[in-house]
C-alpha cells in the first residue's frame, strides 16, 4: 500500500467527521426540546468535538497528500 492508495481514507475521515457533527447537533436539539430530561448533552458535546477533530485530521492528511504529490512531481 502506498501513500496514494491511502487517499480514500481522507475522504472517509471527512465524511465521518461531518456525520459526527450532524448527529451531535441532532442530539443537542433533542436535549433542548426535552429540557434535558432525555440526557445525553455530554455525549452530544463529545461527538461534536470528535467530529471537528476528524475533519481536522482529514484536512491535514489531504494537505500531506497534496504536498507529497507536488514533491514527487517536481522530483522528476
Amino acid at each position: 500500500m502506498t501513500l496514494v492508495d491511502s487517499s480514500g481514507s481522507v475522504v472517509i475521515a471527512a465524511l465521518l467527521g461531518w456525520a459526527a457533527i450532524v448527529l451531535a447537533r441532532r442530539g443537542r436539539d433533542r436535549v433542548r426540546i426535552t429540557l434535558g430530561r432525555a440526557g445525553g448533552g455530554g455525549a452530544a458535546r463529545t461527538g461534536r468535538i470528535l467530529g471537528i477533530v476528524g475533519l481536522l485530521v482529514a484536512g491535514t492528511a489531504a494537505l500531506a497528500l497534496g504536498f507529497w504529490g507536488l514533491l514527487s512531481l517536481f522530483a522528476q
